[in-house]
């Protein structure tokens, strides 16, 4: 019988005056009691409406019940044949705004936590040795796949499990992509995503490290060397500034480079081989995850940090529980706030930042309240660091070394809904042809160009 209670099952997490000095993981994930005690909650529906709001698809009624009859393996093997990396997906998949939404637990309390039983099944399956290497013989066909994120990573897997041989080219000397490089070791640890990726190796699935395709390689020379398909998985890591005078200051970071020196290089460990200023005091500029990260990131190595955000909180793109967990440990957000102008010293060196108050005037393109600023109001901000969040687009790389691959306006590759592109035998995903957007949207974009790929290979 399921349990009526109306909220989740409290999950533990590091307190915020601790957890603000450390990289360890805030969230500590819910013990197999407490992942059974979730699990009752789920009333395992007829017509189960959270699948809907999973971009792979995940059978979660079947595998929540596998899980509250104690048979975690069997809830790990439906699990992991419809998402190749739920340990990824349980701790940074927006479930609020996907399968969690589509909950009816939620209309009179809040729905099950969906990602938190993802989570504990597969970090159980971790550690116990436990794999899903459900694979089908090898048939012969060898396909390419450029970029080791998560779009890429779940093509990978998927054409494994068909019997293809592939191999994925990873510019650089750790896979991952954005799941190594831009989230933070608090949010997601790398051994998890290492873990993943050995999952992969187990499969079959050779990957190559520090190989720029598009500049070691084209793509035309991978189908020279006997591929035939590629899939681009590229994401878009290009970042994005204002144009606002002082950007080009020393102390002026994009999101990318601060995350890319924390997470993938390791900069907060004393001796790391790249530098990152242990500044005193940062503004991060945005308002969506990527902000937070940095934000988080640089409270841990020692700053007093305020995001500048120029809508208001009911705006933030940001995930509530990052926003949440940003205030706890201490962090000032000033919305309604748009930078001006960056000022340095005589050293060439950040010193301050100049913004205006606004205010919302009507909705723009995206829906959203127009930020409009408010006369008069400007105002300076000390600071010695300046964190530009403002997104990213795809690095034009790949556009510009493979001829005849369309792209629109913003350098992103034009798909079809199954990731087919302008060039035969190219199928692309992600962020790479839909710009800056979550982990689980890039792994259903790389799960849908598998099957294509498949189909377009066996039926030629």
């Amino acid at each position: 019988m399921a349990d009526l209670s109306l909220t989740k099952t409290k999950m533990a997490e590091q307190a915020p005056d601790v957890r603000s000095a450390n990289f360890l993981e805030v969230a500590l994930g819910y013990t197999k009691e407490e992942a059974m005690a979730e699990a009752r909650r789920c009333l395992v529906c007829r017509n189960p409406h959270c699948i809907e709001g999973c971009p792979v698809s995940v059978p979660i009624p079947t595998f929540i019940s596998k899980l509250r009859d104690g048979d975690l393996e069997g809830a790990y093997a439906h699990l992991s044949r419809a998402n190749a990396l739920p340990a990824v997906c349980g701790r940074v998949c927006p479930q609020e705004r996907q399968c969690e939404s589509h909950c009816v637990r939620g209309i009179k309390g809040e729905p099950v936590g969906i990602g938190r039983l993802e989570r504990f099944v597969a970090d159980w399956a971790m550690e116990n040795d436990v794999s899903n290497l459900d694979i089908q013989p090898k048939n012969g066909h060898k396909v390419a796949v450029v970029g080791s994120g998560p779009a890429g990573l779940t093509c990978a897997g998927e054409l494994a499990r068909m019997g293809f041989e592939v191999t994925v080219f990873e510019a650089f000397h750790t896979a991952g992509g954005v799941l190594s490089y831009g989230i933070p070791e608090f949010r997601l640890p790398k051994r998890i995503v290492r873990h993943e990726v050995d999952n992969l190796r187990k499969m079959g699935v050779e990957i190559k490290l520090n190989m720029v395709i598009g500049k070691i390689l084209s793509i035309d020379e991978l189908f020279e060397d006997g591929y035939e398909a590629v899939f681009v998985g590229t994401g878009a890591g290009l970042p994005m500034f204002m144009k606002i005078p002082g950007e080009s200051l020393v102390g002026v970071y994009s999101a990318n480079e601060y995350l890319t020196r924390v997470n993938l290089m390791k900069a907060y460990v004393e001796g790391s081989p790249t530098p990152i200023m242990h500044s005193k005091r940062v503004v991060v500029v945005g308002g969506g995850n990527v902000a937070m990260d940095a934000a988080r990131c640089a409270k841990r190595l020692g700053a007093d940090v305020h995001i500048v955000y120029r809508r208001s909180e009911a705006e933030l793109p940001a995930r509530a529980e990052e926003v949440h967990h940003a205030k706890e440990e201490g962090i000032v957000f000033d919305l309604l706030t748009n930078p001006l102008s960056i000022t340095g010293d005589e050293k060439g060196r950040v010193s301050r930042i100049t913004c205006i108050r606004m205010e919302l005037g009507e909705p723009d393109a995206s829906g959203r309240r127009r930020p409009v600023p408010i006369d008069g109001s400007e105002f300076e901000i000390e600071t010695d660091t300046v964190i530009m969040a403002l997104g990213t687009s795809p690095n034009p790389l790949i556009r510009t070394t493979t001829p005849g691959l369309e792209t629109n306006r913003k350098g992103c590759i034009v798909t079809a809904e199954d990731g087919s592109t302008s060039r035969d035998g190219i199928f692309a995903g992600g962020d790479a042809s839909t710009g800056a957007a979550t982990v689980i949207l890039a792994m259903g974009a790389g799960k849908a160009a598998a099957k294509s790929i498949s189909e377009y290979i066996l039926n030629k």
